[in-house]
């Protein structure tokens, strides 16, 4: 294949120094070294990527060796992580074809085609072939400072266009994960799908059941907490992945009219934290999607005579281990989701002797604003809400409470590495 070569024609204040100097770095030790992937796309549409990676032709082991501090991380295909300063590159040795026939660096594939292990290594051309989409292909060369483009990714990017390199349902079978992936691009770009690449994804939705549910709780937090989760799930919705993610959302999403407003508000406003710099949890939006089938299931309890709060707790508690079983949601999540979701059949005003002790309980705030959600959405809560709003208003003093609950939680500790044993 012979590669389209351009001069570059993005700014180069915004091509991080860090990427640029471990690319010439490998290059001055006889390696071939390139910026890479979404930052080189991103800069070309004039955007300002937070990540950069660089590939080359040097493998792991002999990235490892130049750079101090940096490690081997990864299992299905080994990476470098390079610290320099503050920052952290990512160093990939560029991926080859499959062959059974490699003996030192092999690829691994289940029966249905989806890679277990992908550790081999190849050329510049193959790299770009073995990449996911065309505007991810794009190589900047920092030393004849051109960008490379073996996929025809420029041409995709005039277009607004995202196309899975090759054959769409092979490389989905892969890695089905790549369906998230372009779901999520088409997103955060605003760009159309190739008509293949979306056929097949169509076709290809069932096999994320073959993703570990840990990998989809990873890519979950990629899609929904990165800024652009209204439109993320907007796109989600009108194919099969939304059915593969949430099935228990996907049966009553469309039970009540509500529903789907509710949804859409709730990602905005994560997205306008975000994109704020305030702080966010995935517990609220799991909250949200969800909700369709804990009220649902709610509302059966309540017509077989169940106790309201009884029939919340254990209402919740199924569609949990339901979803668990698809998007593996850590147990810290899974249990703020049922404080806000207990705290809604609790808001009614005339439950509360002491409303201001209620109001000062940790999840309040969390269970407020996902009761404003309902009331913006439509649902017959609003007295509730009103009543909530102005009784805030009357206790200012609430909010710094609030603030010293979130000053006096537990900080997470990390867990210190254990150090490697040298071989006997």
């Amino acid at each position: 294949m012979m590669p389209t070569i351009i001069d570059r024609n993005f700014d180069i204040n915004k091509l991080h120094h860090s990427a640029v100097s471990v690319a010439l770095r490998l290059n001055d030790k006889g390696y071939e070294a390139y910026v890479v992937g979404g930052a080189i796309r991103d800069m070309l549409l004039g955007k300002t990527p937070k990540d950069f990676d660089v590939a080359t032709n040097a493998t792991p082991e002999q990235v490892h060796a130049l750079f101090r501090g940096s490690r081997i991380v990864g299992r299905r295909f080994q990476i470098v992580h390079v610290r320099m300063g503050r920052d952290i590159i990512e160093v990939t040795t560029f991926r080859g074809h499959h062959s059974e026939s490699d003996n030192k660096n092999t690829a691994k594939q289940g029966r249905s085609g989806v890679l277990l292990r992908d550790n081999v290594f190849g050329t510049l051309e193959q790299d770009a072939i073995r990449r996911d989409l065309t505007v991810n292909a794009l190589y900047y060369d920092p030393v004849e400072d051109t960008v490379i483009d073996y996929t025809e990714g420029l041409r995709d990017i005039a277009a607004r266009r995202l196309k899975i390199i090759g054959d769409p349902e092979t490389r989905y079978r892969e890695d089905p994960v790549r369906m998230l992936r372009v779901l999520r691009f088409q997103a955060k770009l605003g760009f159309d799908i190739d008509s293949a690449t979306n056929q097949a994804l169509n076709d290809c939705a069932p096999l994320l059941a073959q993703i570990p549910a840990a990998r989809l709780f990873d890519e979950f937090l990629k899609g929904f907490m990165a800024g652009h989760a209204k439109p993320f799930s907007e796109i989600l919705l009108q194919t099969p992945v939304w059915q593969e993610l949430f099935p228990d959302s996907a049966q009553y999403i469309d039970a009540k009219v509500c529903y789907r407003p509710m949804l859409f508000a709730a990602m905005g406003n994560t997205d306008q934290r975000i994109n704020a710099g305030q702080p966010v949890t995935p517990a609220f939006l799991l909250a949200a999607i969800l909700w369709p089938a804990v009220e649902q299931g709610l509302d059966l309890a309540l017509a077989r005579g169940e106790a309201p709060i009884p029939a919340m707790q254990s209402v919740g508690q199924d569609v949990i281990l339901r979803a668990i079983e698809r998007i593996a949601i850590p147990k810290r999540f899974t249990t703020m989701m049922r404080e806000i979701w207990d705290l809604q059949m609790r808001m009614d005003r005339r439950r509360h002797r002491k409303p201001l002790e209620f109001a000062q309980q940790k999840r309040f705030r969390a269970a407020y604003d996902f009761l404003s959600l309902r009331a913006q959405a439509g649902q017959d809560v609003g007295a509730v809400v009103d009543w909530w709003t102005q009784f805030q208003v009357e206790h200012p003093e609430l909010e710094s409470h609030r603030q010293q609950q979130h000053q006096d939680e537990p900080r997470k500790r990390r867990r210190p590495r254990p150090r490697r044993r040298p071989n006997p």
